[in-house]
């Protein structure tokens, strides 16, 4: 469209009475190619477009041809500021202001050359501020997308986390309850066995404590399992019994005394007012370390239990002696499954240490202790769930 009317017309614009020099149509051709052409790499090479574009226009300008093409040099000016780098802007526009200033100088019969300069230089600055905005405009939008794009990751990695989260908690609180009660089910279930042909009243005996423990195990299980169900199902949560708490502890001893182990259990300070959350914590330690004795130092072993709850601290200390003298040296439990480190996990919540070593007299010891001081940001176990 712009090349056209200069092919056919008397090559000056007829608003003003100014005489430009003609060319034959070819030269004109060429120039208006050397104007148009270059602005296919535009958005791909803005400065060399730019470089071409406004080299021609100088020589259309040096030479005193009007061409209507020349407008092409503008939309250079404003690629080279969208996309270019700033700081060919300076030379580009000092470049292009001498071409602006040749056509004022061949008009400067018509019009003044302070007018013309600044009609002229209105549409370079106006090239060059509209190229500029729209690079503004584009660097924020690719800010705000790449700020959604990171947001959402980081979304999708805290759902992740929270996942991984939760799945350990679960497989905690799963080890607690299926490791303990089945560590107390097997030992019945062979002390049942041996005795079903000497004293069959032994055996059911085992057996009737066999399915109580089972029982129990499978409350529990409800009980954590129903921590993972639907809100929809939040009716049902008034039917779960409450977590075990450290009055239950001596329940707990006497599973583990059925199974063969003398457990002996002593307390010192309030232990009933402790948080529900401590409680829920220490029960889980006793579970795990009574545990622990009876698998890895077998029936014949006596268990000294001792809690000791302090004004800033709660104490948790087991002791067992080891195997009797006809029962095989036993796996020391150190390092070995989930056991200890769910108990390092769990006493960490109330920023407290667990160590488990051999004893000096033999056995293994376990020794905890909880920090009960309020640390305002750290999380508590929540007593439906289990430590969080």
């Amino acid at each position: 469209m712009l090349c056209v009317p200069d092919l056919i017309s008397s090559q000056r614009p007829l608003e003003f009475n100014v005489d430009f020099t003609r060319l034959p149509w070819p030269g004109t051709i060429a120039f208006q190619a050397g104007l148009l052409l270059p602005l296919l790499w535009r958005r791909r090479r803005p400065a060399m477009t730019f470089t071409v574009t406004a080299a021609v226009f100088l020589l259309v300008c040096a030479l005193g041809v009007w061409l209507r093409a020349g407008m092409a040099v503008l939309i250079a000016l404003y690629h080279l500021a969208l996309r270019g780098r700033p700081r060919h802007l300076p030379v580009a526009c000092a470049a292009l202001a001498l071409g602006l200033g040749l056509i004022a100088l061949r008009l400067r019969g018509e019009v003044s050359m302070v007018d013309g300069m600044f009609f002229l230089s209105t549409t370079l600055v106006a090239a060059v501020a509209l190229g500029l905005a729209v690079r503004v405009r584009r660097a924020q939008l690719a800010a705000l997308h790449d700020r959604a794009a990171r947001l959402e990751i980081e979304r999708d990695q805290r759902i992740q986390l929270a996942a991984a989260t939760e799945r350990t908690r679960v497989a905690r609180e799963m080890h607690d309850i299926v490791g303990h009660n089945l560590s107390v089910i097997i030992t019945l279930a062979d002390g049942g066995a041996r005795a079903a042909d000497i004293t069959p009243e032994r055996g059911k005996q085992a057996l009737l404590m066999i399915s109580d423990t089972g029982r129990q195990a499978l409350g529990e299980l409800r009980r954590t399992l129903g921590v993972l169900r639907d809100q929809r199902a939040a009716s049902d949560a008034a039917q779960l019994s409450p977590q075990p708490r450290i009055v239950d502890i001596n329940a707990l001893c006497a599973r583990i005394r059925a199974a063969g182990p003398q457990v002996v259990y002593r307390t010192s300070g309030d232990l009933d007012n402790l948080d529900r959350g401590v409680q829920l914590t220490a029960y889980r330690i006793v579970q795990e370390a009574l545990t622990n004795a009876l698998k890895h130092a077998g029936r014949d072993t006596r268990i000294d239990l001792t809690l000791t709850a302090g004004d800033m601290d709660l104490r948790i200390d087991v002791h067992d002696t080891g195997p009797g003298a006809h029962a095989a040296h036993p796996e020391p439990p150190h390092d070995q499954g989930q056991g200890l480190t769910g108990m390092r996990e769990r006493a960490a919540l109330y920023n407290g240490t667990v160590t488990a070593a051999p004893a000096p007299d033999g056995g293994w010891a376990v020794r905890t202790v909880l920090d009960l001081t309020p640390i305002t940001g750290v999380p508590q176990p929540s007593p439906a769930g289990g430590a969080q």
